[in-house]
């Protein structure tokens, strides 16, 4: 479906510097010419909607301190119809904008706008996504801090947007929507294959990490219940005796972007969600900011995530070699192995381990789901079960080998989920802008039901990983 796709027969300058040309008989309109504003309260019986940076707009879900929250408040939220087009005015910039799937209630930081005639939502919201137009968004958005930077409704209306007819619209749509598809069908069994893949992995880091390699060992009881038998030899230790003491880092106003060679940046949480340290995972400090050297990572510090969602809380990653000028943010703690009683790369390994991911979940705190958090002493206090240290450097170079092929398959499958968005965002941003006219194949589609429509978070979390983009092409085109 994708190679019979050729641009329009004639174009003419949009006079936009965004887009460029554009099909011939496709108009240029102002946004305020396409939607009206929809402002009205007190509807206090509709469900909460929330915007989602990949996946638009959804029916947001509460645990119990979160709803209560929000229903003291709904007096000031706003109607959103389904159908409308709402978007975050502190985030259009970045995506964050979608069409309403049922009548809803939207924060009042968000902006309503309900389609006039000859207006088709959801191609809008898709045209509203691609990287050009976010940066023409940007452009008109305005604050003290650019990463907070509003785009009222006043600035939204005075944006320039292109304007298929309307049947071209619904084209387009079809076609969009035909590709989302198949885009999820593939991600949905990556991920699949992956979860199979990374289970098999923690089973043989759980077995190393808990019990070693011997084929036959005798067992006693550890005495802590979290730990249950373990090896004659080992000795069940808090993490405060194995480790030096915990810092923490500094979260400052940083850049949207990574940093540069020779820049400083700030690492995000997400650096440790991987069994490997990911340097990449960092944001630029401003120029404007002086860094602090002494939060400068070096190789050897075990990093751990204090404040993050339920599954990804308490995570931990080793630092090897990295590259320079990148700072400890304050959602990570920082310590190192002692190195007479523990190595550190098997240290995070049972930090990383089941034993330890229930002691964590078991002493969260925070006021939801979406952002838990846990303490210093939580930390010092996991129990873990030690061999002696030539023996656990021993274990780490056993499951080392014994993981290797199954990372190289992680990593491949990883790639090709990152490759498998991109390839759709690139070929949906053709499609919206009008670099390629999709009408004869919208008609010849056929009419299929959407199975995967629950599965619009598989769209979310790029990850990243050897698959090239002409193998993820070919795979959605058959």
């Amino acid at each position: 479906m994708t190679a019979r796709l050729r641009p329009y027969p004639r174009y003419k300058g949009s006079g936009l510097s965004w887009i460029g040309d554009v099909p011939a008989h496709w108009q240029i309109r102002r946004n305020g010419q396409l939607f009206a504003q929809r402002k009205e309260t007190g509807f206090a019986e509709l469900p909460i909607l929330e915007v989602s940076l990949h996946t638009g707009v959804r029916i947001r879900k509460f645990d119990g301190t979160a709803r209560k929250q929000v229903m003291s408040d709904r007096s000031k939220y706003k109607r959103a119809a389904k159908g409308d087009i709402a978007y975050n005015m502190m985030r259009m910039w970045q995506g964050a904008v979608g069409v309403v799937p049922e009548n809803g209630l939207v924060s009042p930081a968000y902006v309503v706008a309900t389609p006039l005639a000859g207006v088709e939502s959801k191609y809008f919201s898709e045209l509203f996504c691609t990287a050009a137009y976010r940066g023409e968004v940007d452009v008109h958005s305005h604050g003290i801090v650019k990463d907070r930077n509003r785009l009222y409704w006043e600035d939204f209306k005075q944006i320039f947007s292109v304007c298929p007819p309307p049947d071209e619209q619904r084209a387009i749509i079809r076609y969009v929507e035909y590709i989302d598809r198949r885009v999820r069908q593939l991600l949905f069994g990556k991920q699949q294959l992956l979860a199979m893949l990374q289970e098999h992995r923690r089973a043989i880091v759980h077995r190393a990490v808990t019990q070693g390699f011997e084929q036959s060992i005798d067992l006693r009881d550890s005495g802590v219940q979290w730990l249950g038998h373990i090896p004659e030899h080992w000795h069940p230790y808090r993490l405060k005796y194995l480790i030096t003491s915990i810092e923490q880092g500094w979260s400052p106003q940083c850049d949207a972007q990574p940093a540069g060679e020779n820049e400083w940046g700030v690492l995000k949480v997400g650096c440790v969600n991987r069994v490997y340290f990911d340097p990449a995972q960092n944001k630029r400090l401003p120029s404007t900011l002086s860094a602090v050297p002494e939060l400068e990572i070096k190789s050897g510090d075990i990093l751990m995530s204090r404040a993050n969602t339920r599954e990804l809380l308490g995570l931990a990653a080793i630092v090897t070699d990295t590259r320079s000028h990148l700072l400890l943010c304050d959602k990570l703690f920082r310590f190192r192995a002692v190195e007479h009683r523990a190595y550190g790369p098997f240290i995070v390994a049972a930090i990383r381990d089941k034993n330890s991911r229930v002691q964590i979940e078991a002493s969260t705190n925070g006021a939801s789901d979406s952002m838990q958090n846990i303490g210093q002493a939580v930390v010092k206090n996991l129990w873990l079960s030690v061999p002696p240290v030539g023996e656990q450097k021993q274990i780490v170079d056993r499951f080392v080998v014994e993981t290797a092929s199954i990372d190289l398959v992680i990593e491949r499958e990883q790639k090709a989920l990152v490759l498998l968005r991109e390839y759709r965002t690139r070929l949906v941003t053709d499609v919206v802008t009008g670099q390629l006219d999709v009408r004869e194949a919208a008609a010849s589609l056929p009419d299929e039901p959407d199975e995967l429509s629950l599965a619009d978070e598989i769209l979310e979390e790029p990850d990243e990983a050897d698959v090239g983009m002409d193998d993820i092409v070919e795979e959605v085109a058959e």
